[in-house]
């Protein structure tokens, strides 16, 4: 049977738009601090994972909910599954937003809030893309499971879970990256860097506070200094803001000076995307002169991983011809004078090297500065051969929708729960001509693009289970 796959999305944008809004309205961001036996991740995911499911039980979808970790929208049957996997959690909201982040606005034609592109409005993109089949009585071969996580942009915990209670898929894709096509996916490992509480000087680090998540450039930082010095770091501090591609305030206290750093928020993947705050800040306090561990959290800062995404001062740079280069992400920095100096680096590292090298060189760095380092997690690389049967047929379905006939599959630093499958890949829902607005203020996707994306996925999952 011949669609017009465009068409039927059009049709279906109006409904999909409600939808959308429903779940927006939702802050499902993890939530550990209140987590309990109904919520394990937080009230905001459960919720969020409870409306999605709600969607394909009132359109007549086999639905199950597993422990409100995960759950899945089921069609049609047979021993092998086509997955496609989503997650409805999101990044915290975070400052610098237009509008509010957690109520959809169509302006100009855009969507914004958070969601709609990272990735509520791709996964609600592909559950429409499965609702086209069943509302035109197609029949597939094989089963087909929309399965929706509820922590994608931390521990996995929810995905992780749907595997080891529920059979793993045959095959899939996650509409949770970009278009054309995904077919490899970089390692990643992060690490945790700490040092301890003394402090002491002309100027006394009291706190300093920049980031998140791990995986999001931060866009805020703040420090707070006691010293006699206030007004003259507050004129030096004016100096660095305009010699610098950041905003910043200053505020005198009665005690000391505090500082404030804006820079701009990113996908932790591609740092050079952002402007990082924190380490601008740290770059900054290196120059006034702090003792002790102090110093040594600041030094380490600015000396050996601010303006370094591809980590030449720590001597892991590295690139391979296929998955490109290893990147850096300094995403949580902390110091407080109780417990002392935190510091985040998430690693996205290409076959040829791995989190043993990473660990080393950290190490190598922060000895003089008697600080200590500790490997948190990792993920291995992801690749599955452009030749696969699965990589073709989508690449195939979208040089068709958007007639570019030389659209090739792609390696990337982000991590998607595509190489949670052998053969599983990521597709969509960002096109190569619009911005990359994940994990940052004002997150946006085009109307026409999800739309657009609605139809890929209809013939995307039509394609993968007729054949």
């Amino acid at each position: 049977m011949t669609q017009n796959w465009q068409q039927l999305a059009e049709g279906y944008q109006d409904q999909y738009l409600a939808d959308l809004k429903a779940l927006i309205a939702i802050p499902s961001v993890r939530d550990d601090d209140n987590a309990t036996d109904q919520y394990p991740l937080g009230e905001g995911p459960a919720k969020a994972l409870q409306q999605f499911l709600a969607f394909g039980e009132r359109d007549g979808f086999v639905t199950k909910n597993l422990d409100n970790l995960a759950g899945y929208i089921e069609y049609g049957e047979g021993d092998e599954t086509l997955a496609i996997l989503s997650h409805v959690d999101v990044m915290p909201a975070g400052a610098g937003w237009d509008t509010d982040p957690f109520q959809l606005t169509v302006k100009d034609g855009i969507a914004y809030g958070r969601g709609t592109s990272d990735d509520k409005g791709p996964g609600l993109a592909a559950y429409y893309g499965l609702k086209m089949l069943k509302d035109a009585n197609i029949k597939p071969n094989i089963k087909i499971r929309l399965i929706l996580g509820t922590d994608e942009e931390s521990q996995w915990t929810g995905m992780t879970h749907y595997f080891e209670v529920e059979p793993a898929p045959t095959f899939g894709f996650s509409p949770d990256a970009e278009f054309p096509l995904i077919n490899g996916e970089k390692g990643m490992a992060s690490f945790i860097t700490t040092f301890g509480t003394t402090n002491g000087g002309d100027v006394e680090l009291v706190s300093f506070d920049s980031g998140l998540r791990e995986n999001m450039v931060p866009r805020d930082a703040e420090s707070t200094l006691k010293t006699t010095n206030a007004e003259a770091i507050s004129e030096q501090f004016e100096t660095f803001v305009a010699a610098n591609e950041i905003e910043g305030e200053s505020e005198l206290s009665a005690d000391g000076i505090n500082l404030h750093v804006v820079g701009k928020a990113a996908h932790g993947m591609e740092p050079r995307n952002g402007v990082n705050s924190g380490t601008y800040l740290a770059t900054f306090l290196n120059q006034l002169g702090l003792q002790g561990d102090a110093n040594s959290f600041v030094s380490f800062i600015a000396d050996k991983l601010h303006d370094d995404s591809r980590a030449n001062k720590l001597g892991t740079n590295y690139t391979d011809d296929i998955m490109g280069d290893l990147t850096m992400n300094v995403g949580i920095m902390k110091f407080d004078q109780e417990a002392g100096g935190f510091i985040n680096t998430n690693f996205r590292y290409p076959k040829g090297i791995g989190p043993k090298e990473i660990m080393a060189a950290l190490e190598k760095a922060v000895t003089a500065l008697n600080g200590s380092v500790k490997q948190i997690s990792e993920k291995v690389p992801h690749y599955v051969d452009p030749q696969d049967p699965i990589v073709q047929t989508l690449i195939n379905v979208y040089r068709e929708q958007t007639g570019i006939a030389d659209a090739e599959p792609e390696v990337v630093g982000g991590g998607t729960y595509g190489r949670l499958m052998k053969r599983g890949v990521a597709f969509g829902a960002l096109f190569p001509w619009t911005e990359d607005s994940m994990h940052q203020a004002n997150e946006f996707q085009p109307v026409a693009d999800l739309t657009k994306a609605m139809a890929i996925y209809g013939q995307a999952i039509h394609d993968l289970a007729l054949q």
